[in-house]
């Protein structure tokens, strides 16, 4: 490196950095013009916890009745029914069969 340019290395580094942070502050992760990004993210993140919050709140109610000192003898039934797929003999059973697809028909030739 030239002895004349040694002087300007410093000032050259220094501005190159003042540069990139600029640029960072603006445009990066945090910067200034992503704002709108991250106030989209914090409205989908309050959904979330909101619709956790509900999930929350009824799998506590569950709990509280399938606890000893409060067995809800209907609840306990019905998660049986649901886990061993029974059905009681008076209970009425509605089959549904799922519409079968576009089914091929044989070509005449």
């Amino acid at each position: 490196m030239p002895e004349r340019m040694k002087p300007y290395f410093p000032v050259a580094v220094l501005s190159l950095l003042f540069v990139y942070l600029g640029v960072q502050a603006l445009t990066g992760e945090r910067g200034i013009l992503s704002g709108a990004a991250r106030d989209a993210l914090l409205v989908q993140r309050e959904a979330q916890l909101h619709t956790l919050t509900e999930q929350r709140a009824d799998l506590e109610v569950r709990v509280r009745y399938l606890r000893t000192g409060s067995l809800s003898r209907d609840l306990l039934e019905e998660r049986a029914r649901a886990v061993l797929g029974f059905a009681d003999p008076h209970d009425y059973v509605v089959r549904v069969s799922t519409p079968a697809g576009p089914t091929a028909s044989p070509i005449a030739s």
